[in-house]
C-alpha cells in the first residue's frame, strides 16, 4: 500500500484537489477497496505496478470504503473492488472486480496514449506515405522503449504488409498476443491481408471475368474476384460473389466464401449497412 509519486491513498478532505482537480491535467484512476476484500488485495498490486510502469500518464488514487464510506456511496460503490477513470472532473469509464492484467490495460489503452502510442502513429503515417524504412525504425524505438505494448505487434503486420509480403504478415498473425485476440483493427487487417494473398498468383479482375462469364461455376475464379474486388473498394460486388459462391459450393476453399464475407464485416464495421444486408443474406443461406 505504499504511495509513490503516481499514487496516493484519498480521503474525502483531499479527494477534490487529488481525483476532481487533478484529472484536468491527467487521468485519474481511483480504486475503491477494502481491506476485508480479497480480490481488492490482489488487484491493488497490478494497479500500482502499471502507475509506475506508466510513468504519470495517470494517477492511481486509492480510497479505503471502510474509512470513507460516505465517498463512496456518493460515488455509488456497490461492490469491491470498483475502479473508477476520472477525466476533467467527471468519471468517464469504470470496471468492477479483479480484472486479469491485459484486461486493465485495454481499459486504459481506452483513455491513455502511452508514449509509444505516439510513436506508432508517427509510423503509421509513414507507412501512408511509402517511408518504410522511416517506418520501420519507429517501430523498432517503440518497440525498445515500451516493450509491453502490444499495439507494436499491429504495426508490425502493418509494415510486413506494406512492405508487399502478405504471407509473412499472415504468418505474424499466427502468433496474435491473447490480449489483441478480438481487436477489430486486427481483425480487419487479417481479413485483407488474407484477400492480398489470394490475389498475389492469381490473373486480374478482368479475366476472371471473362471466365466466370464463359464458367459460372468456377469456385477459385469467383473466389479470386472477389479478393480483387475487395482490394479496389468495391465490397458489395465481392459480397454478391462470395454469397454466390457461398451458396453454389460451400466447402470451397474450407467454407472461404463465408470466411471471406465475415473478413469484410470486420472491414467495414459492423454499422455498415452491406454488412447488415449481407450478414442476413449469409445467414439465411446457411440455415
Amino acid at each position: 500500500m505504499t504511495d509513490s509519486t503516481h499514487t496516493a491513498a484519498v480521503t474525502a478532505a483531499d479527494f477534490e484537489r487529488i481525483v476532481i482537480q487533478g484529472s484536468f491535467e491527467r487521468p485519474v484512476l481511483v480504486d475503491f477497496w477494502a481491506d476485508w476484500c480479497a480480490p481488492c488485495r490482489q488487484l491493488m498490486p497490478i494497479l500500482s505496478r502499471l502507475a509506475e510502469e506508466f510513468k504519470g500518464q495517470f494517477f492511481l488514487a486509492k480510497v479505503d470504503t471502510e474509512a470513507e464510506q460516505a465517498l463512496a456511496a456518493q460515488f455509488g460503490i456497490r461492490s469491491l473492488p470498483t475502479v473508477q477513470l476520472f477525466k476533467d472532473g467527471q468519471a468517464v469509464d469504470q470496471f468492477m472486480g479483479a480484472l486479469p492484467e491485459a484486461q486493465i490495460r485495454e481499459f486504459l489503452s481506452r483513455h491513455i496514449l502511452r508514449a509509444s502510442d505516439r510513436l506508432l502513429e508517427q509510423a503509421r503515417q509513414a507507412i501512408a506515405t511509402g517511408d518504410l524504412t522511416a517506418a520501420a525504425a519507429l517501430v523498432d524505438r517503440a518497440e525498445r522503449d515500451d516493450p509491453s505494448n502490444s499495439r507494436v505487434f499491429i504495426a508490425k503486420v502493418q509494415l510486413r504488409a506494406a512492405e508487399g509480403d502478405a504471407q509473412g504478415a499472415l504468418a505474424l498473425l499466427e502468433h496474435t498476443p491473447l490480449d489483441l485476440a478480438a481487436d477489430p483493427e486486427l481483425a480487419a487487417l487479417r481479413g485483407r491481408l488474407a484477400f492480398s494473398a489470394a490475389v498475389a498468383d492469381a490473373p486480374p479482375a478482368a479475366a476472371l471475368k471473362a471466365t466466370l462469364e464463359a464458367t459460372p461455376g468456377d469456385s477459385a475464379a469467383r473466389y479470386q474476384l472477389a479478393a480483387h474486388q475487395v482490394l479496389a473498394g468495391d465490397n458489395e460486388a465481392a459480397l454478391e460473389n462470395l454469397l454466390t459462391l457461398l451458396k453454389r459450393d460451400r466447402q470451397y476453399g474450407d467454407d472461404a466464401a463465408r470466411k471471406g464475407m465475415v473478413a469484410i464485416f470486420d472491414l467495414l464495421g459492423s454499422h455498415d449497412e452491406l454488412v447488415t444486408g449481407y450478414r442476413a443474406k449469409m445467414l439465411s443461406s446457411l440455415y
